[in-house]
């Protein structure tokens, strides 16, 4: 009963977050050919981020309505300046241009920086450990509904197949698959209990190893 109030309790407090965004993630006049929509953005995390191929926007409306519109599930990325492996995975997933097309073809890419937004890290922070158990990390990854509930996730991804490890890529392709082939199932299981482990035993639930 308490971790089903705790759930609930986090559910509100997602909506609230969205409720409380006010126009935030809109085009900046900043943005310049070659950038992504984090050019332009006040923190130096996202700016680092602003040349990467991936085609990040800040957390905001304008990316919450594409998700919708699109109906494609979200990739939220958590990271922070002086975070080792959020550089290390930037230098081998997200300045990969096949994994950059992956992800802007399947997904609404989304990078937040937990310094900037703590009260969004915390949330989903809490949503990977309830799902996993313990652990977490940065960065923190979390693939989420359009609207904003997690079904998955994890923390640093290397962006090919190791040791009987999943890369990044694979991760990327078996939740693109799950959402196509599954996405009822997703759906559900996200509301039920989005906080939980998924009900659903035909979704590979991919986890990594925790880094910071």
């Amino acid at each position: 009963m308490r971790f089903n109030m705790c759930v609930a309790a986090l559910a509100c407090f997602v909506i609230v977050i969205c409720m409380q965004e006010k126009g935030h993630g809109a085009e900046g006049p900043g943005k310049e050919l070659g950038q992504n929509h984090l050019a332009g953005e006040k923190s130096p995390y996202l700016i680092q981020h602003a040349a990467n191929p991936v085609d990040w926007y800040p957390w905001g409306e304008v990316a919450f309505a594409k998700a919708r519109k699109e109906n494609k599930p979200i990739l939220l990325s958590i990271g922070y300046s002086t975070c080792h492996w959020c550089h290390v995975m930037e230098r081998e997933s997200f300045e990969n241009k096949e994994i950059a097309q992956y992800l802007n073809e399947h997904f609404v890419s989304i990078k937040v920086d937990r310094e900037e937004r703590p009260d969004v890290d915390k949330i989903y922070m809490t949503a990977y450990q309830a799902m996993y158990q313990g652990g977490g990390g940065w960065p923190l990854n979390m693939f989420l509904t359009p609207e904003l509930k997690p079904f998955s996730g994890g923390t640093y991804f290397p962006p090919t197949d190791q040791q009987g490890r999943a890369g990044f890529l694979t991760v990327l392709k078996t939740m693109h698959s799950a959402w196509e082939e599954q996405g009822d199932e997703v759906m559900s299981s996200a509301d039920r209990s989005y906080a939980s482990r998924l009900h659903s035993v035909s979704l590979v639930i991919l986890t990594s190893r925790s880094a910071h």
